[in-house]
């Protein structure tokens, strides 16, 4: 479970990740490509943030993710330079692609289907009998 300090500290980096991460779309003049930070996890001892990232366009997402973490130290840099009267040490950032609005998209359009598997259960994986 997070504490207080872990949450507070996870959306202070999550608001500053996406003003870096914005900033460097805009002025490497990158169009067309929208990257958001959904959600900043710091562990116990504030050692390591997993960093998810939205990607739009969703295609481009493994590209984007190897392109950041390539450049980790620099983020990381500019990070310590933005919350240095805040925190004394900078966690190590770990990035991630959020998926879940992916996931989300598949089941709506799995129950707009007429093969609803919450109508017909029968259609569900584990229900089928091999």
């Amino acid at each position: 479970m997070e504490t207080n300090r872990q949450k507070k500290i996870g959306s202070v980096l999550q608001k500053d990740l996406v003003d870096i991460l914005q900033g460097e779309i805009r002025k490497n003049g990158i169009s067309n490509l929208v990257i958001s930070v959904s959600k900043v996890a710091v562990t116990s001892d504030l050692s390591i943030a997993k960093v998810y990232l939205s990607v739009f366009p969703s295609d481009r997402g493994n590209e984007i993710l190897a392109a950041i973490k390539t450049n980790t130290p620099l983020i990381k840099h500019d990070l310590s330079q933005r919350v240095k009267q805040q925190l004394r040490k900078v966690p190590n950032l770990v990035f991630f692609i959020d998926d879940s609005l992916e996931y989300i998209d598949q089941i709506e359009k799995a129950m707009s289907l007429k093969e609803n598997p919450v109508e017909n259960r029968e259609l569900l994986e584990k229900r089928k009998k091999s």
